[in-house]
């Protein structure tokens, strides 16, 4: 029997933000275009971009101390703060594009101002604090941070964690007021409701099984799970956006530039309250350390949420072990992604990161008990009756191949592409959604090239700061930085 046979401009895979900004921005550059999305569950943005699948942080580097590490010489490195941040504010200029040409009516579906805090305990952790303000405060992207070791000061800002601790505790606290908490998956429906009343075909219950190249670009075979039917559409450019499935598509195109890349799975627990005494008390996303060991994806952090117009607290995450790549994945993801060209890669990385392993163990092992242990450290009294433990969604914690070392850890967030540009998926985790737009932006250049050039003033439109750097031009962050909480209400 013939296998079915369809034609199409691009195909994107999975549901979530990636393929709903990408989706968004590519039916606005060309909406003569046919493109396809394809999501394997039932419904959209079910997996890392739903609300409960992650901390809703919009990462900007303000509270997160893994971006701002302490060198071996004891200064602060905030290179990869100011880049993150930098990527947070084009999120923030396209989200306000969305806002202000009506593709989102309310900005509060999915965006709500939550300030951003670092805390560390005893003298070491107190002079990091401090020491990473003072350095982050004279760059113009930071310059409205806080600091304090006044334990007054910590109670007025946050009394659930400070009100109640005992006498001569050393602790230091950053702010900045103007975070924001973000509903990734509200974000993605919208996004993919707008592009498919403008003509982009959204098929659920939709597996990819396979991507082969073809004469102009990709097979891709597409199994209909509901009518148990196989169709071939044949595609001109295809991004793999499925979360932890990416790397199971990546395998399977064959191309170069995938070979090495290997993953293993994380999943995160948190803790969640909605209680009326505990949320009112506490209105920030308060960053601590990580522990020895542990990969950025697990500092443990005490989070306001605010979802479908709900306040909630979150606090951890907890890092779980499961093989499956997606919460709606398969126990086999895990060993079938195995291969040889990524094999020494991963015994390579499981060789020299014993400490992570040490970690992941303990985190196994930790009795409910110890887990409100952890949460005692940012809240001296706990109450369990007052919280409950839900999972949210796997991460898959990216490996690759290292010229020096063989193999190592590769964290954030990482897009691969063929040479040619046909084909691109994107692997790893934090800060992720947060940087989308940035990470779509690169992809058009990097993978349009022909196009980009007059697709140019159309994204400049969209984000306005393109092609410059809002950290050299101060005049010119102001006015993005007015614009944008301006237009999404956060300010």
């Amino acid at each position: 029997m013939t296998t079915p046979t369809d034609n199409a401009d691009v195909v994107l895979i999975g549901g979530g933000i990636m393929s709903a900004t990408l989706g968004a921005l590519l039916n606005d550059l060309q909406p003569d275009w046919d493109i396809r999305v394809y999501e394997k569950l039932d419904y959209v943005a079910r997996e890392s971009s739903h609300a409960w699948n992650n901390a809703g942080t919009g990462h900007a580097a303000l509270c997160e101390l893994n971006y701002s590490p302490r060198t071996a010489d004891g200064d602060i490195d905030i290179t990869k703060a100011v880049t993150i941040n930098e990527q947070f504010h084009q999120s923030r200029q396209f989200w306000s594009f969305l806002v202000k040409e009506g593709i989102v009516a309310d900005p509060s579906t999915f965006i709500s101002p939550v300030p951003h805090m670092s805390y560390a305990r005893g003298d070491k952790g107190r002079d990091y604090i401090r020491d990473r303000y003072e350095t982050m405060v004279r760059n113009p992207l930071f310059a409205d941070m806080e600091y304090t070791d006044d334990p007054a000061t910590q109670a007025e800002w946050l009394p659930l964690m400070f009100d109640k601790r005992g006498p001569g505790q050393v602790n230091g606290v950053s702010k900045v007021d103007l975070g924001t908490d973000v509903d990734f998956g509200s974000l993605s429906r919208q996004l993919l409701t707008h592009v498919e009343d403008n003509g982009v075909q959204i098929r659920t219950a939709h597996t990819v099984t396979d991507l082969e190249r073809s004469a102009d670009g990709w097979k891709v075979s597409v199994r209909d799970d509901r009518a148990h039917e196989t169709t071939e559409v044949n595609a001109k450019f295809v991004f793999v956006g499925a979360g932890g499935g990416a790397l199971h598509l990546l395998q399977k195109s064959g191309i170069a530039e995938g070979r090495g890349y290997g993953g293993f799975p994380v999943s995160g627990l948190f803790l969640r309250t909605s209680d009326p005494e505990l949320v009112d008390r506490h209105y920030a996303k308060v960053y601590g350390q990580a522990a020895t060991g542990a990969p950025p994806m697990s500092v443990p952090h005490l989070d306001t949420r605010v979802i479908d117009g709900k306040r909630y607290l979150l606090f951890g995450p907890y890092a779980g072990f499961s093989p499956k790549f997606l919460k709606g994945g398969s126990f086999f993801d895990l060993p079938s992604s195995v291969r040889g060209n990524n094999l020494p890669v991963m015994l390579n990385v499981a060789k020299d990161n014993f400490d992570l392993v040490t970690y992941l163990m303990g985190q196994l092992a930790e009795s409910k008990k110890g887990r409100f242990q952890s949460l005692e450290e940012f809240t001296p009294e706990v109450d369990p009756e007052q919280w409950d433990l839900i999972t949210a969604g796997q991460r898959v914690q990216i490996m690759k191949r290292d010229p020096q070392k063989g193999g190592v850890l590769g964290f954030g967030t990482e897009v691969v592409s063929a040479a040619d540009g046909s084909i691109a998926a994107l692997l790893g985790a934090s800060p992720g959604a947060s940087t989308v737009t940035s990470i779509m932006l690169g992809l058009l250049e990097r993978c349009f090239p022909q196009q980009y050039a007059s697709w140019e003033p159309r994204l400049k439109d969209m984000v306005p700061s393109l092609g410059r750097q809002l950290n050299e031009d101060e005049s010119l962050l102001r006015e993005i930085s007015d614009y944008t909480a301006g237009t999404l209400q956060i300010g």
